[in-house]
């Protein structure tokens, strides 16, 4: 099946991309993005958690202020998963997830499912807006209508017209478990992949995987060996992939794999002068640790593949 898949999607590759970033933050820094290749990689890199951003219609209705949106969403992602054009394709949003989560189904509504797409509690339990001011249906359709649809559109749509043969869901992850998580409390580990499955990647019983085993096993070991780590990169423990890959896999086939990131590998203490001067000088190392474990990953599969297409 994967020596199948790699051959289809195989005429697909370039050669002699320059890698540019199109995130403006990164071209202030003159660290080079470690993405210049000899092949685009067939790879859609989805950021969805990644933005900060208050839409007008609820600018004055949320408790949460501007450092504190920051802290709720996936900070740094943005930049962290960028790889300019050595990858197919790329999509990330400006919207805060507090306002509106891309990675949740759209039903049910608030306030059935309180971190859902919509949200009334953080997950440390606290009320997102003021008293008196959460959004009626009228405002929530037009958030979602604004923000959410599109956003899964064009999901579809690069996947359809950008030759990808994987797509990898971005995140990062606090580095122990919040208060309405099913891991509360808990210390997580540096590096979770999600397919789906179970500990090892298989399909759970009554469910699909959204990549094959064998994919995210090698995924898990290419990471392993580029950051040295063993038991510190899990598999579908504690996130083992959300609406984005499980939806996006049933209505394309198109394998994915959630990617968390513990924000311990790159936001420096509190004791920290420049704090987010160094948060984003080990934002890019950090970015370039990825990128070499993400195409390791992926020439493996091609050289697994190649034994099964000579036979």
């Amino acid at each position: 099946m994967i020596s199948d898949f790699l051959s289809a999607k195989r005429r697909h590759l370039r050669i002699a991309i320059f890698c540019r970033s199109p995130n403006p933050n990164l071209n202030k820094d003159t660290t080079e993005c470690p993405c210049t290749v000899t092949v685009r990689y067939p790879f859609l890199i989805s950021v969805p958690h990644g933005g900060v951003e208050v839409p007008p219609e609820v600018s004055g209705r949320l408790v949460l202020g501007p450092g504190e949106l920051s802290w709720y969403c996936d900070p740094g992602t943005r930049t962290l998963f960028d790889f300019g054009t050595a990858v197919e394709a790329f999509i990330d949003t400006p919207v805060s997830r507090m306002v509106v989560d891309l990675n949740r189904p759209p039903l049910p509504l608030p306030p059935r499912d309180p971190d859902g797409i919509i949200k009334v509690r953080t997950i440390d339990g606290r009320s997102v807006y003021l008293p008196g001011q959460f959004p009626d249906i009228d405002l929530i359709h037009r958030l979602l209508m604004q923000w959410y649809f599109p956003f899964h559109q064009q999901v579809d749509e690069l996947i359809d017209h950008n030759g990808v043969a994987i797509a990898f869901d971005c995140h990062s992850m606090l580095p122990v478990g919040s208060r309405e998580q099913k891991d509360a409390g808990r210390p997580r580990p540096l590096i979770c992949l999600g397919n789906n499955g179970d500990s090892r990647g298989r399909p759970r019983k009554n469910s699909i995987a959204t990549c094959p085993e064998s994919w995210v096993t090698s995924l898990a070991d290419a990471f392993r060996e580029e950051f040295s780590l063993d038991r510190e990169v899990a598999i579908n423990d504690p996130f083992s992939g959300g609406f984005i890959s499980n939806a996006h896999y049933w209505r394309k086939g198109v394998p994915w794999v959630q990617v968390e990131i513990n924000r311990s590998l790159y936001e420096p203490g509190e004791e920290t002068v420049n704090r987010e001067e160094e948060s984003h000088r080990n934002i890019l190392r950090l970015r370039e640790n990825l990128w070499k474990a993400l195409t390791r990953f992926w020439e493996d599969a091609k050289r697994e593949a190649l034994p099964h297409q000579a036979a």
